[in-house]
This record gives C-alpha cells, sequence and structure tokens, in this order.
C-alpha cells in the first residue's frame, strides 16, 4: 500500500479516533486504526467494540492496500513531522511515514486480525442541523450519571416526536439529583423512538466531537446503534439496552417562588462562591428577602464568601442550600439573557429555566441547610 495525503488532514482524521480506540485491553488490535487506502480515498476506522467510527478522506493512492497501526503512535508521529505532504507506504505489514527530511519505520498488525467492520449503505438517515444536535447535547450532557453501576443514568435519554406541529428532538439527563431536559426542532420527521433510545456517555461525547455545528448532519437507527453521518464520516454507538426512569415524574408541579435574574451575573455570583468549595463541601446558601438575594458560602477548610444581587422580589425570607457546582451547570446550559429560578419550598425541587420558552430546564435537589 502507498499513498501520499495533505498532513494535516490526515492528523484530523486520526485525532477524531483517539476518544474511541480502547486505551486499557487485553485485545492489542483494538488500539490500532484500521487505514484502507482504495481509489484516490483513504479510510480510516476505529472501534472498541460499542463504538464504530468511519471516515473518508482524500488522497494519492498509488498502490491499494489496508493495514492496521497505533493510532496513539499515528498521531504522535503526525503531529510531530514537518511539512504539508505525508508519504505513507507498507509492505509486510511494516509502515514506512515520511515527510521532507523526517522517516518513521514502525510495525502494524494485519488488517484481517481487525473486528469485521460493516459498512451499512441502506440505513434510513433523517437531515438535523448540527447546530441542533450540539446544543441538545451541550444542555444535557453534565447531568449525566459518573456511576458506572446505573447503566440506564450513565447516558442521555433521546425521543423524536411532535410539539404541536413541530418535529422534535428531546434529549434528557439525570444522576438522582438533577435532571436536564432540552429540545430541538428539525425541518422534517425523524426515526420513531418509541419510548426513547438511551446513547451513552463516551458515545455521546464522540458524536459531538464528529458533528459541526455549522453544516447539516444525518442521524438514525440500525438495530441497536444509533448513527450520525458527517459529509465524510459515518459514527455507529451501541445504545445501552435498558429502561429509562419516567422523567416526567420528577418535574415539579407545583412552582415554588419565581425569580428572573441575568444569567451572566448570576453566573459569575455563582463562580466566585464555588472559589471557596472543595470536593467534601460545595454548598451555597441563597436567601432571597426584599429586593436582594443572598449568597453565601462557608467552608472551614477555605474560608466564607458572601455576595447580594438586586432582584425583584417581595414575599417572605426563604433560605435554600445547593451544590454551587450544580447551579453553574445548569445556569450555563441556558442561552438566553435571562433565567427563571422557580426556587421549591422546603426540600422541595427547585427549576431552572430559559425565560420566554421552555426548550431547556433543569431541575435540582436541594441540600440540607
Amino acid at each position: 500500500m502507498e499513498f501520499k495525503i495533505n498532513r494535516e488532514t490526515f492528523l484530523d482524521g486520526i485525532q477524531k479516533t483517539l476518544g474511541i480506540v480502547e486505551k486499557k485491553t487485553t485485545i492489542p488490535i483494538l488500539n490500532n486504526i484500521l487505514i484502507k487506502a482504495d481509489a484516490n480515498k483513504i479510510k480510516i476506522i476505529a472501534t472498541d467494540r460499542e463504538i464504530i467510527l468511519i471516515s473518508d478522506y482524500e488522497a494519492e493512492v498509488l498502490e491499494k492496500g489496508e493495514i492496521t497501526i497505533s493510532a496513539k503512535k499515528m498521531y504522535e508521529m503526525i503531529r510531530e513531522i514537518q511539512g504539508e505532504v505525508i508519504n505513507f507506504i507498507q509492505k509486510n505489514n511494516i509502515v514506512k511515514i515520511s515527510a521532507q527530511r523526517a522517516f518513521y519505520k514502525i510495525p502494524g498488525l494485519p488488517a484481517d486480525d481487525f473486528p469485521s467492520i460493516a459498512d451499512d449503505q441502506d440505513i434510513q438517515l433523517f437531515k438535523v442541523q448540527g447546530s441542533v444536535m450540539k446544543d441538545l447535547i451541550s444542555k444535557t450532557s453534565f447531568a449525566m450519571a459518573t456511576d458506572e453501576t446505573r447503566k440506564n443514568l450513565n447516558g442521555v435519554l433521546l425521543e423524536a416526536g411532535m410539539d404541536g406541529a413541530n418535529h422534535l428532538l428531546r434529549m434528557v439527563a439525570t444522576d438522582g439529583h438533577r435532571l436536564a431536559m432540552a429540545k430541538g426542532f428539525t425541518s422534517e420527521a425523524t426515526f420513531k423512538t418509541g419510548k426513547g433510545i438511551i446513547i451513552p456517555r463516551k458515545g455521546l461525547m464522540e458524536i459531538k466531537k464528529v458533528i459541526d455545528e455549522n453544516e447539516e448532519v444525518k442521524i438514525g437507527l440500525n438495530k441497536n446503534m444509533f448513527v450520525v453521518k458527517t459529509e465524510n464520516t459515518l459514527l455507529k454507538v451501541s445504545l445501552v439496552d435498558a429502561d429509562y426512569p419516567d422523567y416526567k415524574k420528577v418535574i415539579p408541579t407545583e412552582k415554588g417562588i419565581t425569580v428572573t435574574l441575568e444569567k451572566e451575573y448570576f453566573l459569575h455570583a455563582l463562580r466566585r462562591m464555588s472559589v471557596v468549595s472543595s470536593e467534601r463541601y460545595g454548598g451555597v446558601i441563597l436567601s432571597f428577602s426584599e429586593g436582594k438575594l443572598t449568597l453565601n458560602s462557608t467552608n472551614l477548610d477555605v474560608g466564607e464568601a458572601t455576595e447580594e444581587i438586586d432582584i425583584i422580589y417581595s414575599g417572605e425570607v426563604i433560605d435554600s442550600g445547593f451544590n454551587v457546582n450544580y447551579l453553574i451547570d445548569a445556569i450555563s446550559g441556558a442561552n438566553k439573557d435571562q433565567i427563571v429560578f422557580e426556587v421549591g419550598m422546603g426540600l422541595k425541587p427547585s427549576v431552572i429555566k430559559q425565560a420566554d420558552d421552555d426548550n431547556y430546564l433543569c431541575i435540582i435537589m436541594p441540600l440540607k441547610i
């Protein structure tokens, strides 16, 4: 096999695989990517058996062939090498890479040892703006559980449906202490999800990487896999085979006190509170009183922080405690200048929304003060 390819193109193609290839595995071939050269294109394939990435790139192919090679080492070599064009030659499972006066020679493994990958061409795909998918992920992924034993919460729920006359995608994530939900709209109907599909954490992060928010992408379902197709990349992610909790039961039916806040001002005040937080204690007490909101965070190991914000409020004095980082995550997810904070009474959950629309909400359980 022999081909020449633009260095930046090749580097970008290999970099996309780094989050997928297995770093700790008993199967050495999963540390590798499969490179195929054929008809003025090369194909780069990576898999960990749960996620499959197939990308095509234009190249000057002088001789067809295929080989697997360490993704990490290839990336390091191409990153450090100088020159606009990479020369890639493979013979007898030995790969020679050169550009200008630099030259590398490294061993590969036969392509026959690589897991069989089906490049499905008959999957029904639906068009979605990349910005819609990225926005859904950004607004919900922070609330996913990190506990590996709770597989159904270690990812996001994706539903497709209607909102009045509009086609929508809804994404939900929860870790049991908070829940984030976001809606995005599509110009046409997409796949039917029934009770919804669960996309695992690792797969979701890879989806976010391959999507360009300025371009249109295609999405679909194939057997038990979620499929994303961009201009030159096909990504397939195995879904979590489990039931997601009924998140609708968590959404409060009673409103607490409702306060409208300037997003950036409130966010920066919370970040100042987080300076005195630690892994052991990350709480902040919000005190609502006539015309003002007082924030206080006290940590015996670090110190104390207090700040006041002017608000429009004239009800009774209410104190409520929260994990400061949960509030920061929730407010960061909003993309409006103002947010609506519905503070639950006692130990009832509170809700953060965007002002003037219901396309995003985050529910947070309070802390005992």
